[in-house]
């Protein structure tokens, strides 16, 4: 690594890849952007600006080494940022040659791995060998949408490494971003899959038409639901009222940019799964994380926990139950 700065590559060519991409322009001369899609990256060369995704957003194309091989992308990096979804992430890498095991890895992606029922970081670790002590997480509370508003947002940076989690807040903090740092990996990267799930709910119950007392109490008992969870997987000590935690549930529970309450609301206004997916131009990460979530409980014997709310989305979407029916029953179990 350079003493200047870093090589840092980013994968993925969606809102929130766009986003961290235009964070780190602010401060590096040059990013490594690696997308899927040749077209995209011939439009982002000639108008600026991504096609499909955060398009107000414009790019000084000389800061960007744009590429559709990954292999290149990883191996010139020294630090690589993961932000595809994880539904898709086994995918993006089936044709990587080179290896992982000696970059510092961040994953920015809000799910858990189906293939191998593993949060990103734990799926790096065992899968592609890359030490846990170079493994780390970015996560809210922040909205892609307000970043390319430059709207004032806040990031937890999280890594066992500290030098790691500081050195990724540098190059991502302007004026409109404000970083924290913290090592509590395992439970940030849980709390961002499991915040989509609580969000999808929170949708569910708006598209039925429960009103804002039942959503505080929806919200309250999701963050108690999230503490019993991560500390089921990992316990260490942590503050679940932090914004890594209950701030970004607020925010992907509440906002109008959040693709999982849309998602949601969709459902409960009566949409299909599959009507609904095709209605929405990107991916709402919750509808993968319900079943990856429910099953990873499930699958835990002593560390099962209780988790009413999971259990009633999973219900929904993946057992063909009806919202309304389900939410009755749900809303009993609430306090």
């Amino acid at each position: 690594m350079q003493d200047s700065h870093p090589n840092i590559s980013v994968i993925g060519g969606g809102s929130w890849a766009t986003a961290i991409v235009k964070m780190l322009c602010e401060n590096l001369p040059k990013v490594t952007w690696y997308m899927r899609n040749e077209e995209s990256i011939a439009h982002i060369k000639t108008q600026q600006h991504n096609p499909n995704y955060l398009s107000s957003v414009e790019f000084d194309t000389d800061q960007l080494d744009l590429t559709n091989n990954i292999n290149y992308a990883i191996q010139k990096a020294d630090v690589v940022i993961f932000v595809v979804p994880s539904a898709f992430l086994t995918a993006e890498l089936s044709p990587l040659t080179v290896a992982l095991d000696d970059k510092i890895v961040f994953s920015a992606i809000k799910g858990i791995v189906p293939e191998s029922y593993l949060i990103v970081g734990e799926h790096f670790n065992e899968k592609y060998n890359v030490p846990f002590e170079n493994i780390g997480v970015i996560t809210g509370p922040c909205h892609a949408e307000e970043v390319a508003l430059e709207r004032l947002s806040y990031l937890t940076i999280a890594s066992a490494t500290e030098a790691h989690a500081l050195l990724i807040s540098k190059y991502m903090s302007s004026d409109y971003i404000k970083c924290k740092v913290t090592e509590d990996v395992i439970g940030t990267e849980y709390a961002a899959v499991l915040k989509n799930i609580y969000a999808i709910a929170a949708g569910i119950a708006h598209g039925l038409g429960y009103g804002d007392n039942f959503q505080s109490v929806l919200m309250s008992n999701s963050i108690r639901e999230m503490k019993r969870f991560i500390k089921k997987r990992y316990k260490m000590k942590r503050n679940i009222n932090d914004s890594a935690y209950l701030g970004d549930l607020l925010v992907t529970g509440y906002s109008v940019f959040s693709r999982n309450r849309f998602f949601g609301n969709m459902i409960g206004k009566g949409y299909t799964v599959r009507s609904a997916q095709m209605e929405m131009n990107m991916i709402a990460e919750g509808y993968y994380a319900v079943k990856s979530a429910y099953k990873i409980n499930e699958d835990s014997g002593k560390r099962k926990t209780k988790t009413p709310i999971i259990n009633a989305v999973h219900k929904v979407l993946y057992e063909g139950k009806n919202p309304r029916k389900v939410f009755t029953k749900l809303a009993d179990k609430l306090d």
